[in-house]
């Protein structure tokens, strides 16, 4: 059994299955499963990585590629600093464990070649998604209600609603305004209209 983690092989697949959970926690933070399975999956890695003659540079590059993508992560859309993360994590962990030569990895070429193609793709779309998502306007905008015209659709004052453009508010006012008059919108305090009348 202990040979069975101590393959090359098998402690790559934890490593980049333990970085890919780390990621996707970082992009989508929830309920707390991905991060425990992604720290037990490192940490077999971590002994693999332990116990197997690795290669110094390679890691380095992997511990570059995780500061790249979180730079990539923090900087909304820049994809400069996602694809060196990407190609740094692949390049990284392919050549981590020691092979014959410096060149040439210890992991079978075959699985690496799968694995970093499937995993380099899969994190430039989840990835180009999220920093799409994160850098696109607001649906709502909210910010120019702020001197526009409605209605008063019950009396105002400390309480009472509006109508603007289809929409009802809570309002408030501080003198009072009846039913029915026109009313302009002063401010915004998250979803309360600050109003008053217009003569």
């Amino acid at each position: 059994m202990i040979d069975f983690f101590l393959n090359p092989n098998v402690a790559y697949l934890f490593l980049v299955g333990g970085f890919s959970l780390a990621l996707l926690a970082i992009l989508a933070p929830g309920t707390g499963i991905l991060e425990i399975v992604a720290i037990l999956a490192l940490l077999l890695a971590g002994w693999g990585v332990y116990n197997l003659p690795i290669q110094y540079w390679a890691l380095v590059v992997l511990i570059l590629g995780m500061l790249f993508f979180v730079l990539a992560i923090r900087k909304t859309g820049n994809w400069k600093f996602l694809a060196i993360s990407i190609l740094a994590l692949v390049v990284g962990s392919v050549y981590l464990f020691d092979g014959n030569q410096w060149w040439q990895p210890a992991v079978h070429p075959v699985l690496a070649l799968v694995v970093s193609v499937m995993v380099g793709s899969f994190f430039w779309i989840v990835a180009t998604k999220t920093l799409e998502a994160r850098s696109a306007p607001m649906a709502h905008d909210l910010a120019p209600l702020v001197g526009m015209i409605g209605e008063a659709k019950s009396e105002i004052h400390h309480e009472g609603s509006v109508q603007v453009h289809r929409e009802l508010w809570s309002a408030h006012s501080a003198t009072p305004i009846p039913i029915g008059a026109t009313v302009r919108i002063l401010e915004r305090d998250g979803f309360v209209l600050e109003v008053e009348e217009v003569n």
